[in-house]
């Protein structure tokens, strides 16, 4: 009786350690996730794309870190190095993969509030591509260091 107890006592602990051991293999731990998106400002509309980065863009991500869908937002200015560089990057950060489930669904009450309807954000974001353009975007992932 006493064997059959050991040998399961023994199996326990070869697994627990194993699965500790699993644990340390790695050097780092899964972080937040940002979209980051590069834009270039149309030639003299760079104050003007910067106006509504300041009222209605300002608006909906404070809204969504609000809400709990997004942690942080930023806006940085960049230098091009050539016409197709961007002079604008954004960024938008979540806490992890797993905020991107369900996220239109819990973004767009916020979109209709701020633009009065989803066709009318549409329409308003068609527009700013008379400021902007977009010419790229990377979804990137932190790494966080042990």
């Amino acid at each position: 009786m006493r064997k059959p107890i050991l040998l399961l006592l023994a199996a326990i602990l070869t697994i627990s350690a194993s699965v500790t051991r699993a644990d340390d293999d790695h050097a780092y731990t899964q972080g937040p996730v940002l979209i980051v998106n590069f834009i270039r400002t149309q030639p003299g509309m760079f104050e003007e794309y910067m106006r509504y980065l300041g009222s209605t863009y300002k608006h909906l991500m404070d809204e969504y870190k609000k809400q709990g869908i997004i942690t942080d937002y930023s806006v940085y200015q960049a230098r091009p190095r050539d016409p197709q560089d961007a002079d604008l990057i954004l960024t938008v950060t979540y806490k992890n993969m797993a905020a991107f489930d369900d996220l239109q669904a819990r973004t767009d009450p916020t979109a209709k509030q701020a633009f009065g309807s989803l066709a009318k954000a549409a329409s308003a974001s068609a527009d700013r591509g008379k400021l902007r353009i977009e010419v790229g975007s990377q979804m990137v992932r932190q790494l966080i260091l042990k």
